[in-house]
């Protein structure tokens, strides 16, 4: 197992766009030479640029279409991602589903272009189906924990030991994260302990009056 990764959607958030997600990115890349830990962000399509010029973190993409360039218009492909600077993009996420078709032409076109697809999934079997497709990653989480104070690491922990040894026995390779409710260094602890790689996070650090205090907070038991 490599470093742990925290992965930090910044949605759609007013608190996560223009200089606020440059605050938060600066935060993210303090902590993350301080910890030893490996931070990634996910920003709004418009500062996905911005952000990876001035930052050394990994910068994803929240969405990517399946779809070559061409006569697409407001579609976003892997190649504008790219060349914008992301290293990869979250595909499926709870608040943008595909397809089981459009998953696995999103993950085939990322990797063909040398990128990270991270596949979210909300159960076991989609989490077992999604390593089939040999992902980065595969992110767990239960959508009705999404965004509030209850962390699935401590609401529904079976699900992350499911998904682990599920994901395992399709593609040990594949590397597992959990998300929804994590807030807290103890969140992130309990969810390494069980098995995953990482967390995906949001508001808890978009929405914190000082993200730099959250971040400590969530490396400080690693």
């Amino acid at each position: 197992m490599g470093r742990p990764f925290i992965l930090i959607n910044l949605k759609t958030y007013a608190e996560g766009s223009g200089q606020r997600a440059h605050a938060i990115a600066g935060a993210a890349q303090q902590v993350a030479d301080e910890a030893g830990v490996d931070i990634g962000l996910a920003p709004s399509y418009m500062n996905i640029h911005p952000l990876s010029m001035h930052y050394s973190l990994p910068v994803y993409a929240q969405h990517v279409d399946p779809l070559p360039p061409g006569a697409h218009t407001g579609s976003v492909t892997v190649e504008a991602i790219r060349e914008a600077g992301a290293v990869g993009s979250l595909v499926n996420h709870s608040e943008r589903r595909l397809t089981l078709a459009d998953i696995e032409a999103c993950v085939s076109r990322l990797r063909e272009a040398r990128l990270v697809p991270i596949v979210c999934t909300n159960n076991v079997p989609t989490s077992a189906a999604a390593a089939a497709l040999s992902p980065g990653y595969v992110a767990i989480e239960p959508p009705e924990l999404i965004g509030g104070d209850v962390s699935v690491s401590t609401a529904n922990p079976g699900i992350i030991t499911g998904t682990v040894e599920a994901v395992r026995k399709v593609n040990p390779d594949v590397r597992i994260l959990t998300g929804a409710g994590i807030h807290s260094g103890k969140c992130v602890r309990t969810a390494i302990d069980l098995g995953t790689d990482g967390v995906l996070l949001a508001s808890s650090v978009v929405k914190a009056k000082a993200p730099i205090s959250v971040l400590r907070d969530l490396v400080s038991l690693l």
